[in-house]
């Protein structure tokens, strides 16, 4: 028997523990000022107003915080469809990798500056994006930003 008891840890399941964290993920984007971001009973109506399928308030504390350990695929469907995102999203690694990536684009194309500096941006040369990405990368270092993953270039001749 475990010194710990019948209990796993989440370390044994990293599925519940993915899980909220993708939804919490969500919630955020979705409602990226936590001054407006609405309660879990206001979310739930919204929820269930959006997609015709019921989720309780007090169910999605649970999922948010970890605490609900038995979801159901209708409610991850219900969550899906309400956020946008594929089922998917809450189990699979390689699709949440590809969500959030997007989401993270979506998020900051929110930004007005941002949105202008890549439709200005649109028919320069390579070498000139080349150059405004270095610019860009130089200034994430100077206000102690992360550095972003770029893609990698395409090959030689290829045009995108």
């Amino acid at each position: 028997m475990r010194s710990t008891g019948s209990a796993r840890g989440e370390d044994d399941r990293p599925l519940l523990l993915q899980l909220e964290q993708r939804l919490n993920k969500l919630i955020e984007t979705l409602y990226p000022d936590e001054r407006t971001r609405p309660g879990y009973a206001r979310l739930a109506k919204e929820i269930r107003e959006t997609t015709g399928g019921a989720i309780s308030a007090t169910y999605l504390w649970e999922l948010a915080t970890g605490k609900k350990r038995n979801v159901t695929l209708e409610q991850l469907d219900i969550l899906a469809q309400f956020f946008g995102v594929p089922p998917e999203y809450f189990l699979n690694d390689e699709v949440s990798e590809r969500v959030n990536a997007q989401l993270t684009l979506a998020t900051a194309l929110r930004d007005t500056k941002i949105r202008s500096l890549a439709l200005r941006a649109e028919g320069l040369s390579p070498a000139s994006l080349d150059a405004l990405l270095t610019m860009v990368d130089e200034a994430r270092k100077l206000q102690n930003l992360s550095a972003m993953n770029h893609p990698s270039p395409p090959a030689a001749g290829s045009h995108d």
